[in-house]
């Protein structure tokens, strides 16, 4: 058994001087407040955030798809020429850099949104491997992704994505966590193959041009198609949900249907603000990701559902520091029997001396560069050379830079 004495803690929604965590086998034993013994722990200390959607190849682009204009449509075929260079063994190493990076952020779980099969199964293996060397928690989404759009075979890259059908792609997978890469990309007459799969993530309404051709092919929105094919609900996360209509929003709450934002990919590549906090409050459950990786730091994702709702409405205070933590921990807490992740921030570095030490210094003023200490099942992690790693790794695919 291993224990801490964490000088400050989030625990039951309510910053705790001096609380006392006892581990064993990866869950919390004990925890007390105003206690003493174990581990001192100096900072702030909160529950590990959760990363719900990852492409962890999307890595490699930060810092290149930024040197000049363009749309989310000319970053993708950049982001193509990555993905026809990965090999299961360069993958590997990037994947370990990218989780190893996510880790010294703050993120102690990853959902990764995974298509690139082919080879099958080296690729989802050396995602896999990545994870389990780095130490961080994975749930790997095999992607079913078909079609170049509505009905179209795949192109270029896109057939290494590829299975044929959803029928094929199901026998491949059998049963398991799993994604729609979009609506675009599987046509509606094979969406009846993951009724009643869960969890099942799906990219939803990031684009405006994805809409107008839904609604062309179809004749109703991205979310509407879902909901008539029987595939929202509380076991399915969209992710993006950018581009709503009223009725989107109502179809996606009343089946209390998760949805996934990504604040810091959606300025990135300029796809526009959600209405995160109208989702929120039509019965969504929300959580964040880093998806593209343009930058990989929790707090700025949970910081942006905010600043974001702010900029669209000129009004300040659409979430509190505590609805923003739950929303970054995926519910989990500092609590017997839960799974022993905390991450620590330091509170008196230059960002966050004199701000409190508080959940409002987490959300709101903290960065990845403050987190000190992360543990992930109870053992504490390794985040020492993680910019040497991601050098080593971009070698792989830049070698030319």
């Amino acid at each position: 058994m291993s224990s801490w004495l964490l000088e400050r803690a989030w625990v039951d929604g309510a910053v705790r001087d001096d609380v006392l965590v006892e581990v064993a086998d990866g869950r919390f034993a004990s925890v007390t407040a105003g206690a003493s013994g174990g581990t001192p722990l100096p900072g702030l200390t909160i529950p590990g955030l959760v990363n719900d959607h990852s492409h962890a190849f999307h890595r490699a682009l930060r810092g290149r798809t930024q040197r000049g204009r363009g749309t989310f449509w000319t970053w993708r075929e950049q982001m193509y020429a990555v993905a026809e260079r990965l090999t299961p063994d360069g993958y590997f190493v990037l994947a370990r850099a990218a989780y190893r990076e996510m880790l010294a952020a703050g993120y102690t779980s990853v959902t990764e949104f995974h298509y690139l099969h082919d080879p099958e199964p080296a690729m989802g293996d050396a995602l896999r491997s990545a994870a389990a060397e780095a130490g961080i928690r994975i749930t790997l989404l095999d992607t079913c992704y078909v079609s170049s759009g509505f009905g179209l075979p795949p192109e270029g890259v896109q057939v290494r994505y590829s299975d044929g059908t959803a029928e094929q792609w199901a026998a491949r997978v059998g049963d398991g966590p799993a994604a729609i890469h979009s609506v675009r990309a599987v046509p509606r007459d094979q969406l009846h193959v993951f009724r009643g799969r869960a969890p099942l993530h799906v990219h939803l309404s990031e684009q405006v041009a994805e809409n107008d051709a839904c609604v062309a092919a179809y004749g109703v929105t991205p979310t509407r198609l879902l909901h008539d094919e029987g595939l929202l609900g509380p076991g399915t996360t969209v992710v993006h949900a950018t581009h709503l209509t009223d009725e989107d929003v109502a179809l996606l709450g009343g089946t209390r249907t998760n949805v996934c934002v990504t604040p810091t990919t959606e300025r990135d590549l300029a796809d526009g603000i959600g209405p995160a906090r109208r989702l929120a409050e039509a019965g969504c459950r929300l959580s964040i990701g880093s998806d593209s990786h343009a930058v990989v730091d929790p707090f700025e994702e949970l910081r942006g559902l905010e600043m974001d709702e702010r900029l669209a409405t000129q009004e300040r205070g659409h979430w509190s520091a505590a609805e923003l933590l739950t929303i970054g921990t995926g519910g989990g807490r500092i609590a017997v029997g839960e799974p022993a992740d905390l991450v620590t921030i330091d509170t008196r570095s230059p960002r966050t001396a004199g701000t409190g030490a508080d959940e409002n210094t987490a959300v709101f003023a903290a960065t990845a560069a403050d987190v000190t200490h992360v543990v992930v099942d109870g053992r504490v992690v390794d985040t020492d050379g993680v910019g040497r790693e991601l050098d080593e790794a971009m070698e792989v695919l830049w070698p030319a830079r």
